[in-house]
C-alpha cells in the first residue's frame, strides 16, 4: 500500500511561512497584493480565481480584480497589463488564460513584466526557469511538483526521473527544475516508442499527460514515486487524474491523490509567489 502524498500537508506548512513574511512586510508598510485579470465567466477560471482569493485573505495579501468581457478588445487588455506593470501597490499578476481566441497570446505574455508574472507564463519567466537564473518566477504548477517533493524528503539527486508531457506549462519546467536539482531526467510524450517500459525504468515519475486515467497499471513499477499533475471531470461526476489511482497505488512506494495533491499546493504557490515579488521590491 502507497503512501499518500497529500497536498494539504505541503500547503499548510507553506501557509505558516507565509503569514510570517507578510507579518514582516506589513511591518514595513507594505501589503503583498494579487492582481487578477480575467476575461468572460468560464467557470474553471472563476473557481481557480475563488480558491486564490480564499488563501490570499488567509494569508493577508491583497487583491485586486480586473474583470473585463469575453469580447474586449486586445488594446483594452493590454491597457490593463500596462496598468499593473505601473502599479507599485500589485505586486504579482495571475492572468487567466487561454485567452479567447481574437487575442494574440504571444503579445499578451510579452507585455507582462517578469517581475510581476507570478505564474511563469512570459518567455522571461521561462528562460529564468531554462537557465536557472533569478527572472520572474517559475510556473506554479511545476514549483508545486517540486515542493511535494521537497516536503515528503524526496530528492530528486541521482535518481531516474520520466517526465510525461512536454508543455511550456508543466513537463518541459518540471523536467529543468528536476535537472537543477541533479535528477536525471528523461521528457516522454505521443511520440514515445513504448511508453510503458520506459516509464517503469524511473524513480520517479512526473504525470502530466493531460488525458484521464490514461496512464495505467502496467506503467508502473514497485518502489517508485508518482506526482500525477492531471485533474478532470469524470463522466459519472467526481474528480481524477491522468493515473489510474486505484491500478498504480497497490504497486508503487508513494503517490499523490486526485484530488487533494498537486492542485492544493498550486495555489499556495502561486500566493507566495506574490510574497516573494513583494519582498524583491522592498
Amino acid at each position: 500500500m502507497a503512501q499518500v502524498l497529500k497536498g494539504k500537508e505541503v500547503a499548510d506548512a507553506l501557509a505558516e511561512s507565509m503569514k510570517k513574511d507578510v507579518e514582516a512586510l506589513k511591518v514595513k508598510g507594505v501589503t503583498p497584493t494579487l492582481g487578477i485579470i480575467r476575461m468572460g465567466e468560464r467557470e474553471d477560471d472563476i473557481s481557480y480565481e475563488k480558491g486564490a482569493k480564499k488563501r490570499c485573505e488567509a494569508v493577508g495579501v491583497g487583491v485586486k480584480q480586473y474583470l473585463l468581457p469575453a469580447d474586449a478588445s486586445q488594446a483594452d487588455l493590454l491597457k490593463v497589463i500596462h496598468e499593473v506593470n505601473n502599479d507599485r501597490d500589485v505586486h504579482g499578476v495571475l492572468l487567466f488564460r487561454p485567452l479567447p481566441k481574437h487575442i494574440d497570446d504571444n503579445a499578451v505574455r510579452g507585455a507582462l513584466l517578469p517581475a510581476k508574472d507570478i505564474d511563469g507564463i512570459t518567455d522571461g519567466s521561462l528562460a529564468g526557469v531554462f537557465a536557472n537564473l533569478n527572472l520572474g518566477f517559475p510556473p506554479c504548477t511545476a514549483e508545486a511538483c517540486m515542493e511535494i517533493l521537497a516536503h515528503y524528503g524526496i530528492d530528486p539527486a541521482g535518481r531516474r526521473v520520466t517526465v510525461i508531457g512536454r508543455s511550456l506549462v508543466i513537463g518541459r519546467p518540471v523536467a529543468m527544475m528536476l535537472m537543477h536539482k541533479n535528477g536525471t531526467v528523461t521528457i516522454c510524450h505521443t511520440k514515445t516508442k513504448d511508453l510503458p517500459a520506459v516509464v517503469r525504468e524511473a524513480e520517479i515519475v512526473i504525470v502530466a499527460a493531460g488525458k484521464a486515467e490514461t496512464i495505467t497499471g502496467d506503467y508502473f513499477s514497485a518502489g517508485q514515486t508518482v506526482i500525477d499533475v492531471g485533474i478532470h471531470v469524470k463522466e459519472g461526476g467526481g474528480l481524477c487524474g491522468d493515473v489510474k489511482f486505484a491500478e498504480a497505488e497497490p504497486i508503487v512506494q508513494a503517490i499523490t491523490p486526485v484530488p487533494g495533491g498537486v492542485g492544493t499546493v498550486t495555489t499556495c504557490v502561486t500566493i507566495r509567489h506574490v510574497i516573494q515579488a513583494a519582498k524583491a521590491g522592498v
